[in-house]
């Protein structure tokens, strides 16, 4: 999912989010819709390290050209795809920021909510276009990745 449709959904999401908890306030609600669509800056760190390469709108191109080719394959070929190491992108972030949630602060369970919320989006993408789910695990990612 590109990163404005993520933004936008996470502006009605934390928009929803305050009008039924208004207690979180503006600055739960911001920090629910940043984090829903932040969480992406792993993906330009991955094409940093991998190209070399500074510029955030070649990467975005690259992502946007990698992405048309996995779906020019057909179904079981889309499966087999290396994924990119997302390190924000996995469970094991989500334990951490709880964790960091519950004994540190409560800002970083608004974080816990909004990458959730980003993850939940990217559960539905991968669905939708029959993708590995590979990338919701940092540890099988990083194990299992070929690229």
């Amino acid at each position: 999912m590109l990163p404005k449709h993520h933004f936008l959904l996470g502006l009605v999401f934390s928009f929803i989010i305050l009008l039924i908890f208004p207690q979180i306030r503006f600055m739960g609600a911001l920090l629910i819709l940043l984090s829903s669509f932040l969480i992406d800056v792993d993906h330009y760190i991955y094409y940093v390290c991998k190209k070399r390469d500074l510029n955030l709108r070649r990467a975005y191109l690259w992502f946007i050209e990698r992405d048309k080719k996995i779906l020019k394959l057909n179904k079981e070929q889309r499966i087999n795809v290396s994924e990119v190491f997302c390190f924000l992108h996995g469970a094991e972030m989500l334990i951490i920021l709880y964790l960091l949630g519950i004994f540190v602060h409560q800002y970083f369970l608004f974080v816990f909510i909004g990458i959730t919320f980003h993850i939940f989006l990217d559960v539905l993408n991968t669905i939708l276009y029959s993708t590995s789910f590979a990338r919701f695990s940092l540890l099988y990612t990083f194990l299992n990745n070929k690229e």
